[in-house]
């Protein structure tokens, strides 16, 4: 099937002097430009493309690999802003138009947003929107607590940071629970730390309860390998020293030491400790 926005896996049907026509099992075909074309290939081959509307709004396909696809969420950078929108610079020939109508703000050429790519039922093109709320919902929860999950990040409030989780929901990070940086835009692995009764959702980026001691005992561990076999924290540390040194927070190093103390793998000193 030929779908816009997305990948297909074609049949080539036939060479012509502008590059080869693939075609799916219901009939219909698509261009492949010859600058796509690979050097070898057999008539009845199949190939893997992405199909998207080229400056004369026909469908092409190109073996370009696209910074987003259709219902993803995505940061990219704003190539260009007229009298239509603003359009996105998402690695393909022609770029993707945010129409004013779906920017939150007025995007700036040059700037980077998370946005939504999503097939424009009315016009039948690709568009994106950086009004992201509208793409996400937390009535119907595809995760529950302790899950891990996808995060990619979207913006800074008074309280954190808020997530897109599973490109479906939203979450939020709470800032005094961040022990690294992070910037808009980042894609992280998370886990669900509570589902308020209104469905509203607080993430981790730290594993929860028990399931912290194993990460944080592997971390220490390698930093204490990275770092000649001595690191000088220990149990009266700074918090602030730990967050800078191995960003996480004082209590679940304690706890990894714990877990490397019990294995034998480390000896705590007054002033630091050291790999046996």
């Amino acid at each position: 099937m030929i779908a816009l926005g997305k990948y297909s896996n074609l049949e080539i049907l036939r060479d012509t002097t502008v590059g080869l026509f693939l075609g799916d099992d219901e009939g219909n075909d698509v261009l492949l430009p010859n600058k796509y074309v690979p050097e070898e290939f057999e008539i009845g081959d199949h190939i893997d493309v992405f199909c998207y509307l080229d400056h004369e709004e026909r469908i092409v396909a190109t073996t370009l690999v696209p910074f987003i696809m259709v219902d993803q969420f995505q940061l990219l950078q704003v190539a260009e802003v007229n009298e239509y929108g603003a359009f996105m610079d998402w690695g393909l020939e022609k770029h993707l138009l945010v129409p004013f109508r779906e920017q939150r703000s007025k995007m700036q050429e040059g700037q980077w947003y998370v946005v939504y790519c999503y097939l424009d039922e009315k016009t039948d093109r690709l568009v994106a929107s950086n009004k992201l709320d509208k793409f996400l919902s937390n009535d119907e929860l595809t995760v529950k607590a302790l899950d891990k999950v996808d995060l990619t990040v979207t913006r800074l409030t008074d309280l954190g940071w808020e997530v897109i989780i599973n490109h479906k929901h939203k979450g939020l990070v709470y800032s005094n629970e961040i022990y690294r940086k992070v910037a808009v835009g980042d894609k992280l692995h998370g886990y669900i730390k509570n589902i308020r009764p209104d469905n509203k959702i607080d993430v981790s980026l730290q594993p929860i309860g028990y399931q912290s001691l194993e990460p944080a005992a592997n971390l220490i561990y390698e930093k204490l390998v990275s770092n000649g076999g001595i690191l000088n924290l220990h149990d009266k540390s700074d918090p602030e020293d730990i967050k800078r040194i191995l960003q996480m927070s004082k209590k679940t190093f304690k706890k990894g030491i714990g877990t490397l103390y019990k294995e034998r793998k480390i000896e705590i000193k007054p002033d630091s400790i050291r790999l046996l």
